[in-house]
């Protein structure tokens, strides 16, 4: 999948990487995972080789990363992990939200069960 590349509200510019959807039982729903690098090179597609498929057990030392979102259950279960030096502000996490809704069309909304880590 390409990355997403927009700018938050913060002024930060942000490139998403749709890391991956599980497939269960031939159903497509088990998690979609987002991580957000800062977009150091203008919404340049190349960048995004460096910086695919990473373990998000372990801790990410790249110096853009800035963590990701899992989203279990659209529209009602999200959880940001900042698994890296840098991290997103709560107002980041939910514009970020927002900006995937626009980019991709998928209903993510961000909802008052979303948790936060």
């Amino acid at each position: 999948m390409s990355p997403l590349f927009f700018m938050l509200n913060s002024g930060r510019y942000i490139m998403a990487i749709a890391d991956n959807i599980a497939h269960f039982d031939g159903q497509t729903d088990i998690a979609l995972t987002y991580s957000f690098f800062i977009d150091k090179e203008n919404g340049n597609p190349n960048q995004k080789i460096n910086k695919e498929s990473h373990l998000h057990l372990v801790a990410n030392n790249d110096p853009d990363y800035l963590g990701y979102i899992t989203v279990e259950k659209p529209g009602r279960v999200y959880s940001y992990i900042a698994n890296g030096k840098k991290r997103l502000s709560i107002t980041e996490v939910q514009d970020a939200v927002e900006q995937i809704n626009k980019l991709t069309g998928v209903a993510i909304s961000w909802s008052s069960n979303t948790k936060l880590d």
